[in-house]
């Protein structure tokens, strides 16, 4: 039998083990400012990236720049390039002719030239998203002769005839295959149109490469800017940023503000927790469910362009009826279904939200179908059966177990009872048919964010190949798609934005409006608590943790804000 002395000596040995082995867990102290996120990285290569690219925006967006960025109203503004021209050839395509900002530099001083996107481009044009890069005059070459799989020799030389081109080391021309309005608008956000330092990885094999991204090391990878990654943790779930000095793109710093030297980025599931223990600055608050509990001094709030929406399966009969679609849309009283679950709310019933460039005005919003109970309930009355709406199983940050419950709570008073499910296999369920060939759903719910600052990137979802899963692409012989399809692509194409916004605005009137494919119900906003002393951390209009304006202000704890990497 052990004796009580030392089996208590046993256990402080084992305590002490822990305590020393517990650095990912968020206990051990750190240096600089700790911040919890959803999902680490899975890459570091941001010309490759991958379809769960959204877990790897925080580091991308704090350590690189694209040639464009977004200013305070989502307006274009330069980025990389300081100006650039647009115009129409004589084959009907846009050139663009960039010019390029020359005291950008890499983190080693190297400073960025026209052929570090030729080269970026080229890579993501190889990469597992390379479909992102589908825009650019002669990228449909080069995407096909891989799908088929071509001789590398064949695949290099489409390459080279992709319309991305280096007129001179600060002088970039970009050719698309036809006129694109949403063009600017997705390189200042998504990734894969970012340069990659061409210095260092032209001559590289591709194990050379993936070592390059995947091993951080020597100030590698290079960083544009205010960030760049010192080391990424795989096993502990960790990345450190360290400071970049090389950076054009500097946080703006107030009196008594300094740069923050050390950023560790963390997975955790008692994130919350570690807040509360101040251990850790930063924390997303994805229960909505607790917010309507507690909601603590430091809570604070960023409006995203993103809508939460009720969607109909136009297959299954009632609802393959447009009537009975737009009537359960005018049976909802958007205001009603968010009262009381969060601490603001924006309720609308429109597709687009309101900060959106080119969305619809309250004029055009108002041609859309809108609470009307009574004319609602009539035209509801030959609605027989139940109907079943499937949605996400578990919280998060949108209150989708009380919205549910508050949806059919609402079609009950119109006369229609409706069925709820909750389904951890969401996805798979409202792609499920029947035998006879129909999805098996009625209603689901379900948010779209945007990945760009456009409409085009809210309506690409409910196109013919988009995830929609509404199966209207069959109703009217699949004439009211095709017509939406056009519209998008009016556009896409047109050649200024007032053209663009009346295309715009008549494809959000036949697909919320005219066909009811979806009823819209309110714009969602990101929770998140950060200490009072961290300027400029907060959450872009994307969901993505934006960290390119951090810095410390001048009450922090001087002991924390010493440490240099």
């Amino acid at each position: 039998m052990v004796a009580p002395r030392a089996r208590l000596r046993w256990w402080w040995y084992l305590l002490a083990v822990w305590a020393a082995s517990c650095g990912p867990c968020g206990f051990q102290p750190e240096p600089g400012v700790k911040v919890v996120v959803p999902a680490m990285p899975t890459t570091l290569d941001w010309s490759h990236s991958d379809p769960d690219s959204w877990a790897n925006y925080p580091v991308m967006l704090a350590t690189q720049r694209g040639l464009t960025q977004l200013g305070p109203d989502h307006g274009v503004e330069p980025g990389l390039a300081e100006q650039w021209e647009r115009v129409t050839d004589g084959q009907g395509r846009d050139v663009y002719s960039f010019h390029l900002r020359r005291d950008v530099r890499w983190s080693n001083g190297a400073p960025l030239v026209a052929r570090d996107f030729v080269v970026g481009w080229r890579r993501a044009l190889q990469g597992r998203e390379r479909g992102e890069m589908a825009d650019l005059e002669g990228a449909s070459e080069a995407l096909a002769l891989q799908e088929r799989g071509a001789p590398e020799a064949e695949v290099r030389a489409a390459l080279e005839r992709v319309g991305v081109e280096a007129v001179d080391s600060h002088t970039l021309r970009v050719t698309l295959a036809r006129p694109r309005s949403y063009f600017l608008a997705r390189v200042a956000n998504v990734y894969l149109f970012y340069p990659a330092p061409s210095a260092d990885l032209e001559g590289k094999s591709d194990e050379e490469v993936r070592d390059y991204f995947d091993r951080p090391r020597d100030g590698r990878p290079l960083a544009l800017g205010p960030y760049r990654v010192e080391r990424w943790d795989r096993a502990g779930e960790r990345v450190r940023l360290v400071h970049n000095p090389a950076s054009a793109f500097r946080p703006p710093m107030a009196e008594g503000e300094t740069p923050v030297p050390v950023i560790t980025l963390m997975k955790s599931e008692i994130g919350p927790t570690l807040y509360e223990r101040e251990r850790v600055d930063f924390v997303f608050v994805d229960s909505a469910a607790a917010l309507r509990i507690h909601r603590p001094d430091d809570l604070r709030r960023e409006p995203l362009l993103s809508t939460y929406f009720l969607a109909f399966n136009t297959e299954k009969a009632p609802l393959d009826r447009p009537e009975v679609r737009r009537a359960l849309s005018r049976a909802l009283d958007r205001e009603a279904l968010l009262a009381g679950l969060l601490p603001a709310a924006r309720p609308s019933h429109v597709l687009l939200p309101p900060e959106l460039p080119g969305a619809a005005t309250t004029e055009q919003a108002a041609r859309l179908p809108r609470y009307a109970p009574e004319q609602a309930r009539a035209e509801l009355a030959g609605v027989e059966r139940p109907l079943r709406l499937v949605y996400r199983s578990g919280d998060g940050f949108v209150p989708e177990v009380a919205i549910a419950e508050r949806v059919a709570a609402q079609l009950a008073r119109v006369g229609v009872r409706v069925v709820l499910e909750a389904r951890s296999d969401f996805s798979a369920e409202i792609a499920r048919r029947s035998a006879q060939g129909p999805r098996t759903y009625d209603l689901y719910l379900r948010r779209l964010g945007a990945d760009y600052a456009h409409p085009n990137t809210f309506f690409t979802l409910f196109e013919r190949e988009g995830n929609h899963q509404t199966g209207w692409e069959t109703q009217a012989g699949g004439e009211p798609l095709a017509r939406f399809e056009r519209l998008l692509e009016a556009g896409d194409g047109a050649p200024d934005e007032a053209s663009a916004h009346a295309s715009y605005v008549q494809a959000q009137e036949v697909l919320v409006g005219e066909q009811a494919v979806i009823a819209p119900l309110y714009h969602p906003d990101r929770y998140y608590r950060a200490r009072e002393q961290l300027r400029g951390l907060d959450v872009d209009p994307f969901n993505f943790l934006a960290l390119r304006a951090l810095r410390l202000g001048p009450t922090l704890d001087a002991s924390r804000a010493e440490e240099s990497p």
